[in-house]
């Protein structure tokens, strides 16, 4: 090979050690490969920023803004009120979501959907005492095989079928190609779900308060002045709050532990409680309780009350304050948030609230100004599980957002327009009628995510001009023996195992011009191996970090990381089997 062969592949496992390794978010991985890609001229401009202009990354953009249409008008809501119920049993329960979950992720973004779908069935656990450990796993893993049923259903399918348009030269794929595939996974890993997965997720009593996996550890403190200063906890009327407890009280630098009825409050104690997200939110409207400031700069938080508003968010792998404390973290010059509560795998965390060291997966409760909502959804230190404040959903726009996008699907599906044209359509047709509004709309748009994956091309063209794929797919071929359904196999395996532990975009981008060059080689159809891509980037169910609606879910549902194990590698395997039975079948 070439140096630039070598330096390509150098600098694709470097890319693929540091997004491993490292907490530097994935789209500033990408776009530095890229530039070093262009800057060395082993890649022209054009070939360098191609992504950018590729109708797979442009459609995806658009989808956001469907997607968004059908959220911000209370489409999914109008769907989960209708479907739920009240079950038996968690299979029941499971089968009244499950289905219903996959058809919605069928066509829209995953990450809104579930993170819709988290509050309204942490609230149906507690009517139908239904613990919510046995509901939010299989709400993720539902979301993750409902992508796979349509070219729409997750922004990697669109990726892979732009990659393989822009590399063959062949037509795009249609908008249910993968459903040959893609449909029966979801329907059996769907029945997979409801049969075995209750079984082995964690039981959780949902009537215990303690036990509930939205047990906070909340801080607020008594203002000087105010009119509970002198009073007792009885008279301050804190010892019999429904669903919050008094756990202790911080006290110039000492702690007073099992809380008397008759200790009497003073200004600047800090109490501390622990509760629900509800309990929480009305404990906060009590008169003289302030959130607890760590630093006088804290304290510019308590004014302009008005101005702000809760958020309930899961701390990502990517949050350059995992590993610290809340105080080191200085969250208020940070995020402009402070944290009211910490619930970390279903178990109040001990201990004075400032000293608490920040894990992935960790939900947190925040009062922050409106503005942190927006910048989340650029800066992906959180992933924005609740917005106790959210805007009221368009309820009267949700058929008609329905209606839109039902269009836009059957636009592409008959051929009558591309995919990216009807969805073009779909948005402006979202906009035109209220269904979103123009500042929801750019809201929407996920900016690392497009990022990520426009500069990722660059690295799939390097591989592929510098000869560097096709000489993988040569020992692949001859490791294989040339027998086509090992070679898809070896490269299932390969990208399932990418996409556990790197973004499932960057797993795809990487095996795609891999794939293309080995069927090249062997002489066979590549639209089962583009399939196959499609596919395995999307299983990712072992980790709560293979996927982001895994992470959302792991704080809500109390999991520990063993959970995602002891029912994640199951479902890997099975979804495997099942892939590879088909396509071998179908195709080979």
């Amino acid at each position: 090979m070439t140096w630039q062969a070598w330096f390509s592949l150098s600098l694709v496992l470097g890319s693929l050690l540091v997004l491993i390794f490292s907490r530097i978010p994935a789209h500033m991985v990408m776009l530095a490969a890229l530039a070093i890609l262009s800057v060395t001229g082993i890649l022209n401009p054009a070939e360098a920023f191609a992504g950018f202009s590729n109708a797979g990354v442009i459609t995806v953009v658009v989808m956001f803004i469907l997607a968004a249409g059908i959220h911000t008008s209370g489409g999914v809501d109008l769907l989960v009120h209708r479907v739920l119920g009240r079950p038996k049993s968690a299979g029941a329960a499971l089968a009244r979501f499950v289905f219903p979950v996959m058809g919605l992720s069928a066509f829209l973004n995953n990450t809104p959907l579930v993170a819709t779908m988290i509050p309204a069935l942490t609230a149906w656990s507690r009517r139908t005492g239904i613990a919510p450990g046995k509901l939010m796993i299989p709400l993720s893993y539902a979301a993750i095989l409902g992508g796979t049923i349509t070219l729409v259903g997750t922004s990697t399918n669109l990726v892979v079928d732009g990659l393989y348009q822009s590399q063959t030269g062949n037509p795009s794929l249609g908008l249910f190609s993968i459903a040959i595939v893609g449909l029966p996974v979801a329907l059996l890993g769907g029945v997979f779900i409801v049969l075995l997965m209750h079984r082995w997720l964690p039981e959780g009593n949902s009537k215990t308060v303690f036990a509930n996996m939205r047990e906070f550890t909340l801080e607020v403190a008594i203002a000087h002045g105010g009119p509970l200063v002198g009073k007792t906890v009885e008279e301050a009327g804190l010892r019999h709050l429904k669903e919050v407890y008094l756990v202790e009280i911080e006290r110039d630098g000492n702690i007073v532990t099992a809380v008397a009825s008759e200790e009497t409050l003073r200004g600047g104690d800090r109490l501390i409680f622990a509760g629900e997200t509800e309990a929480i939110s009305e404990l906060l409207r009590i008169h003289g309780i302030v959130p607890s400031a760590e630093n006088p700069e804290a304290k510019v938080m308590e004014q302009n009350r008005a101005e702000r508003c809760l958020v309930e968010a899961v701390v990502s792998p990517h949050c350059s304050s995992v590993g610290q404390t809340i105080r080191d973290a200085r969250f208020r010059e940070q995020y402009g948030a402070v944290v009211l509560a910490v619930a970390r795998e279903g178990e109040r965390i001990k201990g004075n609230l400032s000293t608490i060291r920040l894990k992935a997966g960790d939900t947190l409760l925040l009062e922050a100004r409106p503005a942190f909502v927006t910048r989340q959804r650029y800066n992906k230190d959180f992933l924005l599980v609740n917005d106790l404040q959210k805007e009221t959903p368009r309820h009267e726009r949700a058929l008609l957002a329905w209606v839109i996008l039902l269009g836009v699907m059957v636009f592409a599906a008959f051929g009558l327009t591309s995919m990216l044209n009807a969805a073009l359509i779909g948005a402006v047709l979202m906009l035109l009628t209220g269904c979103i509004s123009m500042q929801q709309a750019q809201r929407s748009m996920d900016m690392q995510t497009i990022l990520t994956i426009a500069s990722s091309f660059a690295l799939g063209a390097a591989l592929e001009k510098t000869g560097v794929a096709a000489v993988l797919a040569e020992h692949i071929v001859q490791f294989s023996g040339g027998q086509p359904w090992l070679m898809l196999v070896l490269m299932y395996l390969a990208v399932s195992l990418l996409t556990e532990v790197i973004t499932n975009n960057a797993a795809a981008v990487v095996m795609v011009p891999i794939a293309l060059a080995m069927t090249k080689q062997a002489g066979i159809d590549p639209e089962p191996f583009v399939l196959g891509i499609m596919m395995a980037a999307s299983a990712s169910f072992a980790t709560p970090i293979g996927y982001q609606t895994n992470l959302m879910v792991y704080g809500p549902g109390g999991y520990k990381f063993a959970d995602f194990l002891r029912v994640g590698v199951p479902m890997n395997l099975f979804v495997g089997l099942v892939t590879c039975s088909i396509l071998i079948w179908v195709y080979l």
